[in-house]
């Protein structure tokens, strides 16, 4: 099980570059590459699925347990011939002043051998510094090997060589030239994702040529090949989902999605059936449907456009369709969107509007505990591991809403509540991890499976 993992000093030092170039260039070599992203991101993981060919999941000390982390990324690298773990942040980074839900304490779960991709741009001699701090701060972390990126040209890559060959024992795995064409677009929420970007693909390519040219696969093979093996863990018996057909928007505005909660629908049985919110015309015959997050306001336009779809989705969770929405889900949801000074009319399920800020709303990690009044909360004891990032808010709301959670850390809705309730939808603009013991799919599908009983005979379910 040959894995490593690549971390950084701070965050914007080139990791998903470099990683995305690893994947690609490692994968032209004809080998099976396993990407995994540490924390909440949606964005990362689509460009590692496209550079790799191969789905990448999320690794993250608020969302899982360490047995949930461990059994995932057993499960996933163990069918591959090496795993790339991409880090958030620096190396000691993390919420917890500890140190416990840091990157270096995920390295350390998983037996990986660091190597930290550094941003070189003004940097010599202070390189020698850096490192032998970071060597000497956890002396349990392997650093296997450094990664040096945006170096300036030939001179300064051997200046760095000369310095970190002379005061520390870390190998210089590669130098990666600064250049914008390796740079992937940003905008408010982070990084465009590639299921967006026309040009992924290129860029791609473009960036494993220059990583395949610029960094020294052998060896980073060579590091990873020394990673002790992790156990297979006993897999948990999936939810039951058989024979249930459940929708989930999945096109350029919404895509926001856990693999491990699309492996967990389609384990139970779930037929997923892709739903373009921007080209599909009318929602098709389904017992459920599920919004994720994604960038809705970006192509408002469009899906104003497709009046439809709107109101074919609107009809439906009226007469009862369980319905579950996260974040740009519930944006969609919503009467209109407004951004820079357009209003774009959406579905009109959830009385109010979402209007985009120049600032975020909610944002990190949160916390919730339930109501009482929903399918899916845990009970009011329970505390809801979460995650939230999003611009706009709800304007315009009434008095009298039925929330599925209350806020113990975040925002959500109303800085109080969040998890709109209306029949049988919940929509919020917290994401959830959908899989393990305080995960929404389980309560979902059992949801799901009694509204389509309830239908019966006119839909047929197993």
């Amino acid at each position: 099980m040959a894995h490593l993992y690549l971390s950084a000093a701070h965050k914007s030092s080139g990791k998903t570059t470099v990683t995305l170039g690893l994947c690609r260039a490692l994968k032209r070599r004809g080998l099976a590459v396993q990407a995994f992203k540490k924390g909440p991101d949606y964005i990362d993981p689509i460009w590692h699925a496209q550079a790799s060919g191969r789905p990448s999941y999320n690794l993250d000390f608020h969302m899982m347990t360490r047995a949930e982390i461990g059994s995932l990324f057993a499960r996933h690298a163990g069918e591959a011939d090496i795993a790339l773990i991409e880090g958030n942040k620096g190396l000691y980074d993390g919420m917890d002043l500890e140190g416990t839900d840091s990157n270096a304490a995920l390295a350390k779960l998983l037996g990986a051998p660091v190597v930290l991709v550094l941003d070189t741009q003004g940097m010599t001699r202070g390189i020698a510094p850096l490192l032998l701090g970071y060597q000497a701060f956890d002396p349990e972390v392997n650093i296997a090997g450094v990664i040096l990126n945006k170096v300036g040209g030939p001179r300064h890559e051997d200046k760095l060589r000369a310095v970190i060959e002379r005061y520390t024992d870390i190998r210089v795995m590669g130098a990666v030239p600064r250049d914008p064409r390796l740079e992937i677009l940003e905008r408010h929420l982070g990084l465009i994702p590639g299921n967006e970007a026309e040009y992924a693909e290129a860029r791609i390519e473009g960036i494993a040529t220059a990583v395949a040219a610029h960094v020294d696969l052998d060896a980073v093979l060579a590091v990873a090949a020394k990673a002790p093996t992790t156990p297979l863990p006993d897999q948990c018996a999936p939810p039951d989902g058989s024979g249930l057909r459940i929708a989930y928007a999945l096109d350029q505005a919404f895509g926001f999605y856990y693999q491990e909660d699309l492996d967990t629908l389609r384990d139970a049985g779930v037929r997923l059936i892709t739903l373009n919110t921007l080209a599909d015309e009318r929602l098709p015959a389904v017992d459920g449907l599920i919004l994720g997050g994604g960038f809705p306001e970006v192509f408002a336009r469009r899906l104003e456009a497709n009046r439809g779809l709107r109101q074919d989705i609107r009809a439906a969770i009226e007469a009862g369709l369980p319905t579950y929405a996260e974040c740009g889900g519930l944006m969609y949801l919503s009467r209109a969107i407004e951004w820079k000074g357009e209003r774009a009319e959406m579905v009109g399920v959830v009385p109010g509007e979402a209007v985009m800020g120049s600032r975020p709303v909610g944002r990190g990690y949160a916390v919730l505990s339930g109501t009482g009044a929903s399918f899916l909360d845990a009970g009011p004891d329970r505390a809801i591991p979460a995650h939230e990032f999003h611009y706009s808010a709800l304007r315009g709301l009434p008095d009298g809403l039925d929330f599925a959670y209350r806020m113990q850390r975040g925002h959500g809705i109303d800085g109080r509540h969040d998890g709109y309730l209306y029949k049988n939808l919940l929509a919020a603009y917290c994401h959830r991890r959908g899989t393990g013991a305080a995960g929404w799919i389980a309560p979902f599908l059992d949801k799901v499976r009694a509204h389509a009983h309830s239908r019966l005979p006119a839909r047929q379910v197993a």
